[in-house]
């Protein structure tokens, strides 16, 4: 058995790859949250096009979109192995015995909002990945681009969906506290622990997790509106 293969199936190992395939995605939450700032536009949607566009040609982009898909899996994989194995190690933990001790709701639940989110996330990805890579997607022609698909009308048809938008904004709750715990674990299991600059990390993981979900929740409600 090499040293890879030790690593990753001991606790440690697989808390490893749980903390750093978190962070990556944290990162591409950024880039995510950046993107959906062209539906703001006023230009018809051919800006969030042409991103949809290059983001889906771009075969740089392509190697991160896939590294995202691993990192994604990874995640969700790796956390279940975890809880299992910590639920067979110990069926009645001190925090679940005394609830308020040492924890807080989010870094008790992180199993249930990591699988809320999951199921989410499928949910998203049919609703607008699937039609981009397999459905059928209108095409709009601009003067300087050409023809390109619509991705911008998907959006909206999906976003006039008053049920859609209220799961839409609650699930950013539940990534916000996801987020809130997550952070902060990330940095602590990947040992980035020091008195001086571990208050910051704190500080900057709990903006981060108002803030970017925040951003998320927005676009919808505006969406839902302009489309009333």
């Amino acid at each position: 058995m090499s040293w890879i293969t030790q690593t990753f199936s001991s606790t440690i190992g697989r808390k490893l790859l749980v903390a750093a395939s978190g962070l990556f995605l944290i990162i591409f939450l950024i880039g995510h949250v950046s993107g959906n700032f062209l539906l703001f536009k006023d230009d018809g949607g051919q800006a969030f096009n042409e991103y949809t566009q290059f983001m889906t040609t771009n075969q740089l982009v392509q190697v991160v979109r896939w590294l995202t898909y691993i990192s994604i899996l990874t995640h969700i994989i790796v956390t279940i192995i975890l809880t299992i194995h910590n639920k067979k190690a110990r069926p009645v933990g001190y925090a679940e015995a005394h609830p308020s001790a040492n924890s807080t709701w989010s870094s008790r639940n992180m199993g249930l909002l990591g699988t809320l989110i999951a199921v989410f996330l499928v949910i998203h990805l049919g609703n607008f990945w699937y039609k981009m890579k397999v459905g059928e997607v209108p095409l709009v022609t601009y003067e300087s681009e050409g023809t390109l698909r619509d991705l911008y009308s998907v959006v909206l048809f999906s976003f006039s969906n008053l049920w859609y938008v209220i799961l839409y904004v609650v699930m950013m709750i539940f990534l916000a506290l996801h987020l809130a715990h997550g952070f902060r674990s990330a940095f602590q299991t990947l040992g980035w622990r020091h008195k001086k600059y571990t208050p910051i990390i704190e500080k900057v993981g709990l903006a981060f997790a108002i803030i970017v979900p925040l951003l998320f929740a927005i676009m919808p409600v505006y969406i839902y509106i302009i489309t009333r």
